[in-house]
């Protein structure tokens, strides 16, 4: 094929993916500099397919110019028909240029109707923009379309002879001016100085740069074995040129890395479109919002993943989402959302696809299985939501009750996992009925090369993702000293109990740790998900650069490893994978990582919780483990009576001790434990007879008012179990730890869907000073908005069902009696992203729950704020 036409499909491809994305913006909210950059690509690919002759291609997007004109000089207001016109007509230019690929020449075909279409939309007859419109168009587009007239089909300075014209003069001037996705953005060139610039990028062809990522890998192997050589000579003559090798090594891979690596945008760029024409197929009302694009994957891995992502966004959009009188049946806003989300964790790549619609119906998965002889009754009745949503992955599995053009034939999801796994990836599902779907897809680095640190678990060494790695701890002689929480070892971390996964039993290589023992050795503290743990190794060795391979096959099932690689001195060492570790080992950290649905699917609550035995009952009794200070074993001998109740001298000063329970003086030699809570000088030890683990699992709380010092009671850990209402025990223990300095009482509303966690907030909050009035969701909240009721500030959760709490600022914000009132988040998600997104979308502050003393001071800020300015 012509070199010149070559480079004209490759442009102008470019081209139509940036119009699809920049039409369904300008349908959605018109600006002059989106539709001055539209008119620009569009009017490039016209002239550039008039210089080669391409008469068809040429009459599409002429016809499409002229309407597209008008919008842009303010005759026409743009409708969504015309868009659609518009985006047809990127459509047909689209196959067109699919034939002219594989052909050389323009397929034949009848674009008349097409072209009609757009010429009725442009004809007077069709309306010129409504009154009072002109005065918001022409300002915003005047200073964009001076440019534009200085750049029509500027010629070459000379004739660009090719066999397919002759030698005949081609100006491709405005086709290279064009901006182009890969090479850097532009606007059409100028006159002046601006028009001589050189091109900036070239194009280079995908297998020599596969090859050059190829000899970076091996050149990083060879120059880790020389310095493996060099330490072992001590100073040498080749210690400067190694030192040198090394950083040119470094700066080379690091470059050739960078070739490869495009952002995730770069295969969403379909999606905005895609769901644009979904909505309208489906008479559906769909908002897709897409964070964390600008997270690099290797260019193989991009290309792998683009279909799955595609076919997951059709189903979220035909299966999740509800249509509009259903999602008002409902109590959720008519148009439903579809998050899509990426981020780098540790060594791989998240991915999450999430929609805020109907969940999956499991019953009916459940019905299909059966029905297709997938599994037996007995085995389905054993099996959880979990495992059963797992059914949608098989071959030929489909819940549609129809086949329709978009979905129902039982083909995909099947396909989705199969290519994801082919990369050494996984897919996972999460729903919950009446709240949404999640998909959750892990991406290992495949070729890609990061700096890893090399730990040792008995004779074993193992590498880290050092991005993964918050810091090192030494454990033993002159180091920190490991506590055990029944048989699970904990690391007390500035205050902080964090749970340790010993490596080398987690392996297999090693007997389990015994409780009590003494340990030695290092625990690496690493972020996983969005929690953290220590991992608990025998030696700590170095960071080093290490090219990541993937894991063969047969090893893909074990989750604690992302990939494998070759160390300097010749070793094979695997690539731990920290979410995975976590997994393996039981962890649960908090749902925040696989949250990321920004409010679009949540499912039941949770909480990680301290269990333990009192007052000589065999009941086990549950505490919030974040507003636990410490846990500690006291000789008996040191407790003291003073006063009415017993106390101990602890850490300076002298600390009362409340019993839960029954309680009875320990015998000498033995010890007393408690649950020691504190705030500022305060501090109460609640003394218990037994601690038995720490546990995060889903609540389902069954309310027990008629029990004072207990929320209720639930299953957790497979018993029946009683949580405690700390605020009531602090109360009985200290009467003055809920003081307040007086004046005139605030009142407050909170706004919690989860009972739990409203029976824990609303009394310490009602004893910190404020009149507090709760509602269970938002639609509740602004019911009192409408009947008159006021407050000094509203403290609201961000995950709820129907509206969530990004929803109810903006409704808050929109006007009316409370349009002032500070706002203040509490979540259970409070990552540096989602604080930003917080505070950007206008919460006053955006606190973690359980944190009391960080709820409180937000409050105080927020309505003293409040007040200064009144």
């Amino acid at each position: 094929m012509d070199d010149l036409i070559a480079e004209f499909l490759t442009e102008t491809n470019e081209a139509l993916a940036e119009l699809d994305t920049a039409l369904v913006q300008l349908e959605r909210a018109p600006d002059g500099e989106t539709l001055a950059r539209i008119f620009r690509l569009v009017h490039t690919v016209k002239g550039t397919c008039g210089f080669f002759g391409l008469s068809r291609l040429e009459g599409v997007a002429h016809a499409a110019e002229n309407l597209l004109g008008l919008y842009r000089d303010g005759e026409r207001a743009v409708t969504p028909e015309g868009v659609s016109a518009v985006l047809a007509s990127i459509d047909a230019i689209r196959t067109i240029m699919a034939g002219l690929a594989e052909t050389g020449a323009e397929p034949p075909g009848d674009d008349a109707a097409l072209r009609a279409r757009l010429e009725a939309l442009a004809a007077p007859e069709a309306g010129a923009v409504p009154p009072g419109q002109e005065a918001l168009t022409e300002p915003l587009l005047e200073p964009l379309l001076e440019p534009a007239a200085e750049c029509e089909e500027p010629e070459l300075p000379g004739p660009l002879p090719t066999p397919a014209n002759d030698g005949a003069p081609r100006p491709l001037a405005a086709a290279r001016a064009a901006p182009a996705a890969g090479t850097g953005a532009g606007t059409v060139a100028g006159t002046g100085a601006e028009a001589a610039l050189p091109v900036q990028a070239i194009r280079v062809s995908l297998p020599v740069l596969d090859d050059l990522m190829t000899l970076a890998s091996e050149l990083v192997l060879v120059r880790n074995q020389l310095l493996q050589v060099a330490r072992s000579q001590g100073d040498s003559a080749f210690s400067a040129p190694l030192q040198r090798l090394s950083r040119i090594t470094s700066e080379l891979q690091e470059g050739v890395m960078k070739t490869r690596m495009q952002p995730v945008s770069a295969a969403w760029s379909k999606l905005p479109r895609l769901v644009r024409d979904l909505g309208q197929e489906l008479g559906k009302r769909i908002e897709l919002v897409m964070t964390g694009g600008e997270t690099e994957l290797d260019r193989q891995v991009l290309e792998l993943i683009r279909d799955p992502l595609t076919h997951m966004v059709r189903n979220c959009a035909d299966h999740g989402l509800e249509g509009p009188e259903e999602r008002r049946r409902a109590g959720k806003p008519e148009a439903g959302r579809i998050l899509l989300s990426a981020r780098q964790e540790g060594g791989r790549i998240l991915i999450q696809i999430a929609d805020d619609g109907r969940g999956l119906d499991l019953d009916r998965v459940r019905r299909r299985a059966l029905e297709r002889g997938l599994v037996t009754e007995a085995a389905l009745a054993g099996m959880d939501d979990a495992d059963v949503a797992r059914f949608v992955f098989r071959p030929g599995f489909s819940t549609a009750e129809a086949v329709t053009a978009v979905s129902g034939r039982g083909v995909g999801m099947d396909v989705v996992r199969t290519n994801i796994e082919r990369i050494g990836g996984s897919v996972d599902l999460r729903s919950s009925a009446g709240r949404g779907t999640t998909l959750t897809i892990r991406i290992p680095l495949t070729l890609a090369i990061i700096s890893g640190l090399i730990v040792q678990a008995e004779a074993e060494r193992f590498a880290v993702p050092q991005a993964a790695v918050v810091e090192l701890v030494r454990v033993g002689p002159g180091g920190a000293t490991l506590e055990w929480v029944n048989v699970a070892p904990v690391l007390r971390l500035r205050g902080q109990l964090l749970p340790l996964v010993p490596l080398g039993a987690l392996l297999g290589l090693a007997p389990a740790l015994e409780a009590g023992a003494a340990v030695e050795g290092f625990v690496a503290v690493l972020q996983a998900d969005a929690g953290r743990f220590g991992l608990l190794v025998d030696g700590v060795f170095d960071t080093e650069e290490i090219v990541v391979k993937p894991v063969a096959p047969i090893l893909r099932d074990l989750a604690a490893f992302s990939g494998n690689t070759i160390l300097g001195d010749g070793g094979v060492i695997m690539i731990l994978d920290p979410g995975g570790v976590a997994r393996l080992a039981g962890l649960s950290l908090g749902r925040a990582g696989e949250a990321e649905a920004e409010g679009a699917a949540e499912s039941t609550d949770t909480a990680q919780l301290l269990l333990f035995r009192a007052g000589g009952q065999p009941t086990p009794l549950a505490v919030p483990l974040g507003l636990v200070a410490r846990l500690e074993a006291l000789p008996a001998e040191s407790l003291e009576l003073v006063g009415e109740g017993p106390a101990v001298q602890y850490r300076g000063r002298l600390m009362p001790l409340l019993p839960v329970g029954a309680w009875s003086r320990p015998q000498p030699g033995a010890t007393q434990q408690m649950l020691v809570f504190q705030e500022g000088e305060r501090m109460l030890g609640l003394m218990v007879d037994e601690i038995l683990d720490v546990v995060q699992e889903p609540l389902a709380l069954r309310p027990s008012g008629a029990r004072p010092g207990f929320l209720g009671s639930a299953i957790i850990a497979g018993r029946g179990t009683d949580v405690l209402d700390c605020a009531h025990w602090l109360r009985l223990g200290d009467p003055a730890w809920f003081g307040h300095s007086g004046g005139p009482v605030p009142r407050l509303l909170v706004v919690e869907d989860s009972g739990f966690f409203r029976q824990i907030v609303v009394p310490a909050l009602s004893s910190a000073g404020y009149a507090v009035t709760e509602c269970a969701d938002a639609a509740a909240a602004l019911a009192l908005r409408e009947k008159g009721a006021m407050f000094d500030a509203v403290l609201t959760d961000i995950e709820m069902p129907g509206m969530d709490g990004f929803d109810l600022l903006a409704e808050i914000r929109r006007g009316g009696p409370w349009a002032a009132l500070p706002v203040v988040a509490l979540t259970s998600r409070t990552g540096p992203r989602d604080m930003a997104r917080g505070h950007a979308a206008g919460f006053n502050d955006y606190v973690a729950k359980f944190d009391r003393d960080r709820v409180l001071a937000a409050l105080g800020r927020a309505i003293s704020g409040l007040r200064s300015a009144a």
